[in-house]
């Protein structure tokens, strides 16, 4: 299963609340996806006649399409109920709060992405959160090394 995740929001943003959406592609974007040639980095999402599009998302062109590519980094629809665009919009703007999108992924056959509502860490946060990624990289570390001072070979 291929999975695609956006680091970057998640350092970035304090992640409110999760929502699984459909993605509208073109035939040989999926097979991009497929192959995993997706950049989430800078992507975000927008509501544009009440509807919710993914910008800034590439989705490198295929190399065996025989017909000419889509654009890679075209605004893509994202396919959820009218009561979540609705709700998403609503909470959007009432508590100053952005939409992006997490990761995308196959679930059977289709591509769905995985969107938050989130909220902009300050600097503190951010530095809150490396300390504590380097923390506990230092103690699976130290863990490692104790295993392996014990390993009899």
């Amino acid at each position: 299963m291929v999975t695609i995740v956006n680091k970057k929001a998640r350092f970035e943003y304090e992640i409110v609340e999760k929502f699984e959406a459909g993605i509208a592609l073109e035939g040989s974007e999926v097979k991009s996806v497929r192959a995993g040639h997706v950049n989430l980095g800078d992507a975000f999402c927008f509501v544009e006649n009440g509807e919710l599009y993914l910008k800034n998302c590439r989705i490198s062109a295929y190399d065996k399409a025989t017909v000419l590519p889509p654009d890679e980094l075209r605004s893509r629809k994202l396919l959820l109920h009218r009561r979540e665009i609705d709700r998403l919009i609503g909470k959007s703007r009432e508590k100053s709060l952005t939409i992006v999108p997490l990761s995308m992924y196959f679930k059977g056959r289709r591509v769905k992405t995985e969107i938050a509502l989130a909220r902009g860490k300050r600097s503190y946060d951010k530095k809150q959160t490396i300390k504590e990624r380097d923390g506990t990289r230092d103690m699976q570390r130290q863990i490692a090394d104790a295993v392996r001072s014990r390993d009899p070979r």
